[in-house]
């Protein structure tokens, strides 16, 4: 199981987050994929089949309010461990930021890809439990925190 990208699109189709498992693509084709793939979701009915493929990827998405979240796996890969995963990246999100939205994301994309480092590595996923990478959040904010303090005096 080996996520390749993660984007994040909102309704409209402006990129929110990009992430890239893979140093295997130039920045045209990072571009040209993040633009064929977001049409493609964009376009598709809410009824329909949340997997569909690109290239010789599998794309599987999800929407949550306006946003699209949107992962590129192998062919070979399970879209619902996949499903499983944005839904774990999007409830992590919404009880750090308590019920994120599309500007938290804006605004706040350093934490968005932080999150998104502490339960993914390399594609694949590192940290199952939502408790854990909040607590990690939280001791790397008070971190931060003191170091700032520290610099001040």
């Amino acid at each position: 199981m080996a996520i390749r990208f993660i984007l994040l699109v909102s309704r409209q189709g402006k990129i929110r987050l990009t992430k890239w498992f893979t140093s295997d693509w130039t920045s045209k084709e990072k571009a040209k994929a993040v633009k064929d793939v977001s049409q493609t979701v964009l376009s598709r009915r809410t009824k329909m089949c949340n997997v569909l493929e690109y290239k010789d990827y599998k794309v599987v998405y999800r929407r949550y309010a306006s946003l699209f979240f949107i992962a590129g796996t192998d062919i070979d890969d399970n879209e619902l461990l996949t499903l499983e995963i944005i839904h774990r990246y999007v409830e992590v999100l919404d009880k750090w930021f308590l019920n994120v939205c599309e500007l938290d994301i804006i605004f706040n994309f350093q934490q968005a890809y932080t999150i998104m480092d502490e339960l993914l590595i390399g594609g694949e996923l590192q940290e199952s439990s939502k408790r854990s990478v909040i607590n990690s959040l939280k001791r790397m904010e008070e971190t931060e925190k003191a170091e700032q303090i520290s610099n001040l005096l």
